[in-house]
């Protein structure tokens, strides 16, 4: 009767072992997955930096930009020659959502006397993968042009 009892006891025991030893594992993996959920959190783009067109059908002609924390510059560039497109604001994304769009209000006090820029009052920029696109007129031509990070 006692080696019954004994090994019932054993028996009760063994089993919630592992119940007990899973309760406690699950508690540390629940708090390490969620470390590991924060720190793997998507980070909005750092847009800022030097920036250069990748779609341009000519070696020689192409746009580059330049984005501060508040500002967005585009230049036309050719040999020997920088021409300004587009000086105007630049507001960084708060998300990692993508595409990301924002509206640069010119800043018509840069590009008022410059022969090649945008009369445009705004003008719509948007990033996705890894590239930044815009739309350009010049001589009733319109293109998208699109830029890639230096």
């Amino acid at each position: 009767m006692k080696k019954r009892m004994l090994a019932l006891v054993f028996a009760c025991f063994m089993l919630t072992l592992p119940l007990t030893a899973c309760g406690g594992n699950a508690s540390n993996s629940t708090g390490a997955d969620a470390a590991a959920q924060q720190e793997e959190a998507p980070q909005p783009p750092d847009l800022t930096g030097e920036w250069v067109q990748v779609n341009s059908d000519s070696e020689d002609s192409y746009q580059t930009a330049t984005i501060t924390a508040d500002t967005i510059t585009v230049n036309w560039n050719a040999p020997d020659t920088t021409a300004l497109y587009w000086a105007g604001s630049f507001e960084a994304p708060n998300t990692a959502d993508e595409p990301y769009s924002w509206d640069s209000a010119n800043d018509t006090e840069q590009t008022a006397n410059a022969l090649l820029a945008s009369p445009d009052e705004t003008k719509t920029f948007t990033y996705e993968d890894g590239q930044i696109s815009y739309s350009v007129s010049a001589m009733g031509v319109t293109t998208t042009v699109k830029l890639e990070k230096k």
